[in-house]
């Protein structure tokens, strides 16, 4: 069986993937920070087919435990580094600790959590992460966000380079904007001018991008990928 590890699995992107990944015959172990219902509704949603862990992503004790408990599965073939978080303010009023939380969560504990499973990823494992059109293309008001995001392009190029050799690849899917729960929330306005922004016309389902992660795992040959998932965002 070939045991895969999802972080920020829960509920939207993280889920779809799980969900792939399950149905693709992988063993999941998926992760979460702090929404315990969200995660009971994942453990009904999903069954005995995974393994839900509670990991603060911004606490590393806790990140520490968790990759010791993984390497003792003996061999992990899949990892998706979905977790993220975001911060909307101002840079001039940005706290030191805010910023660093932000790099920690989206960009320093992926590469942590690569460093700690390095000696029980298979030869020909398979890294995907879950970076944003906003590591690209500057918007809105989440600078932290978006510096954090580019860092991740930037960290999965100079992770191929770690790689070499092998024949584990590393990609990034860089999506537009998704249907799940933190853009639901946005006001009608704002999501009709996404819309309108968007030659596709609407946001993207879930299992759009979990394909997309789909199309990284069974192409030997995609390594050092950005592929962008956006339905031609910002075309007019």
């Amino acid at each position: 069986m070939k045991n895969a590890i999802v972080t920020g699995a829960t509920k939207g992107i993280g889920l779809a993937i799980a969900k792939m990944l399950i149905s693709d015959g992988f063993n999941v172990t998926a992760t979460y920070g702090n929404d315990d219902a969200a995660a009971e509704i994942c453990r009904n949603t999903l069954g005995d087919k995974a393994e839900i862990v509670k990991v603060d992503m911004g606490n590393k004790e806790m990140l520490r435990r968790f990759t010791a408990q993984m390497r003792l599965k003996g061999h992990i073939d899949c990892l998706v580094c979905n977790a993220a978080t975001t911060l909307r303010k101002p840079l001039i009023e940005t706290r030191d600790d805010e910023w660093e939380h932000i790099m920690q969560v989206n960009l320093n504990s992926n590469v942590y959590l690569i460093r700690d499973l390095m000696n029980v990823l298979t030869n020909d494992a398979r890294i995907v992460f879950i970076g944003s059109l906003m590591g690209m293309t500057p918007h809105s008001t989440s600078l932290a966000y978006g510096v954090s995001k580019a860092a991740v392009t930037a960290l999965v190029k100079n992770l191929v380079k770690e790689f070499a050799g092998t024949k584990t690849t590393v990609n990034v899917i860089a999506p537009g904007f998704v249907e799940t729960e933190w853009q639901k929330s946005k006001p009608e306005e704002i999501r009709r001018n996404i819309c309108n922004k968007t030659a596709a016309g609407r946001f993207a389902r879930p299992e759009e991008i979990a394909d997309a992660v789909r199309f990284c795992l069974n192409n030997p040959f995609v390594n050092g990928s950005v592929i962008e998932v956006s339905g031609g965002y910002d075309y007019k």
